[in-house]
């Protein structure tokens, strides 16, 4: 008999994705799980295939013959599925932060991963940190979403449109 472990949140370093994905088929959203992939790249799908006590993933595309293997994904494909494994858990955090989560993204992948934090951000509150117009953009259609433009003034880092004494009174601590 073979035993597979299942994944409720997806590892740090991500070695887990299959299981990870596996779990939200199985217990979370497997239909939102199918949108993201079919919403990024038309026509895609992702299967988890279970060989040997663990799960591999492949992923078929219009066009290729055969499904390619997670080791065969380019970096950004690979990068967008660890993006739906996250924002895709069954077990959501309180809050969940993505620093740039556009790196090694192909920039038209920005909609779909905006339509995927947003998604998201009805079970957790996201913040998000993007140098990418497109992704903000993309969050910027949400009527809940707060956007916050920062600007860079002599080295400064400044939110735009703030003036000085509009922020809150702050002071390095004394040591």
């Amino acid at each position: 008999m073979t035993v597979l472990s299942r994944a409720t949140v997806l590892s740090n370093d991500g070695h887990d994705l299959a299981a990870a994905l596996q779990t939200i088929r199985e217990i979370g959203a497997a239909d939102a799980l199918d949108v993201a992939v079919d919403d990024a790249f038309p026509g895609a799908s992702v299967e988890i295939t279970a060989l040997e006590g663990r799960f591999g993933l492949l992923m078929r595309q219009h066009g290729l013959l055969r499904g390619l293997t997670q080791g065969e994904l380019s970096d950004g494909t690979l990068r967008y599925l660890l993006w739906v494994a996250a924002l895709l858990t069954p077990r959501p955090p309180t809050l969940m932060v993505m620093n740039e989560p556009e790196t090694s993204l192909h920039p038209d992948l920005m909609p779909a991963l905006g339509r995927l934090i947003m998604n998201a951000a009805t079970h957790c509150q996201v913040w998000v940190v993007t140098h990418s117009t497109r992704l903000a953009a993309a969050l910027e259609r949400a009527e809940s979403c707060v956007s916050i433009h920062l600007n860079k003034e002599l080295g400064e880092t400044r939110i735009t449109g703030q003036q000085l004494l509009d922020g809150p009174p702050w002071q390095w601590p004394k040591r």
